[in-house]
């Protein structure tokens, strides 16, 4: 099986999920253009970061 390559996220997906929990209560539960592209940005650093932990505590 190939290595799985991802993003390059250093911080966990506790510490990403924290900063889209931030994002939503700052905004209100109603995100603007740019926080929407922030969001996304969040979702794949956190979805990498999920996967590369899956990965280390499988090995």
């Amino acid at each position: 099986m190939p290595p799985l390559e991802c993003s390059g996220s250093v911080r966990s997906a506790d510490e990403v999920n924290e900063q889209i929990r931030g994002l939503w209560l700052r905004a209100g539960g109603r995100l603007s253009a740019d926080q929407r592209a922030q969001y996304a940005r969040l979702v794949t650093e956190w979805a990498d970061a999920v996967r590369t932990e899956v990965v280390v505590e499988a090995a």
